[in-house]
């Protein structure tokens, strides 16, 4: 028989519906699954940014520390003559010239997100925020690469001044403070007043001006605490949007 017009209009508007019911189903299904993606990612990338801001407090607190004894060692030789200073502070305080840290980011979850195209599944600010994270990575990397260079020459003109064991001796004391702070320990291998191998004004003078120029701004440290400063800034991002 032949149709009424309204047969054909409900069937095309029972078709209609079914595509539009499949095309909202499908934008669903994908949302959904974007949004499972991002939270993977958002899992991986809190547990290395924890294990980064972990690194970053130890790297600052070593850096700090080391620039409070690095002033006394400065101040002690422009306050007094070489030969009038007790060894046991030139090796205790000098010890710190070589003060050398390095800083590796767990960046692999960030990698894989960038070479993916994943980063674009997070909210803009989360994804401006992991950004610049990374590049402050980046700059905090190329820092560490410029003093690599200034760091072996104080390694070389310090191998004139003190011996070795004694140095070591010193280092050791360090990081036995570092498990137990212990005052009389550092007096002690002060008082030991181990000998130098030269006391010459020059390698004394090379030794301060090469260190000066490592510590006197604290590149390092400026970098690093505003490294750790996005770090949680990112955290907080991650927690927010994804809880």
């Amino acid at each position: 028989r032949k149709k009424h017009w309204k047969e054909y209009f409900l069937e095309f508007l029972m078709i209609f519906l079914a595509v539009t019911l499949g095309f909202f189903a499908e934008n669903i299904r994908e949302h959904i699954t974007e949004h499972q993606r991002a939270q993977t990612f958002a899992a991986s990338m809190i547990e290395d940014l924890k294990a980064d801001t972990a690194q970053l407090a130890t790297y600052n607190w070593y850096y700090m520390y080391a620039a409070g004894k690095i002033d006394t060692f400065l101040n002690l030789l422009s306050s007094k003559d070489i030969n009038k200073i007790p060894s046991g502070e030139l090796y205790w305080y000098g010890l710190y010239c070589g003060a050398h840290g390095s800083f590796v980011p767990n960046d692999a979850t960030f990698q894989q997100m960038k070479s993916s195209g994943a980063i674009e599944l997070f909210k803009t600010q989360t994804a401006i925020d992991v950004e610049k994270y990374d590049r402050f990575c980046r700059s905090l990397q190329r820092i560490e690469e410029m003093n690599n260079n200034i760091y072996t020459e104080v390694r070389k003109v310090k191998a004139q001044i003190f011996d070795f064991k004694y140095n070591e001796m010193a280092n050791q004391v360090f990081q036995q403070n570092r498990k137990t702070f212990s005052q009389s320990r550092i007096d002690s291998f002060i008082a030991s007043n181990p000998p130098l191998l030269s006391n010459d004004k020059i390698l004394f003078n090379q030794l301060t001006e090469l260190v000066r120029s490592r510590f006197i701004r604290n590149y390092n440290v400026a970098y690093s605490d505003s490294l750790l400063k996005q770090a949680n800034i990112v955290l907080d991002e991650l927690h927010k949007e994804y809880r």
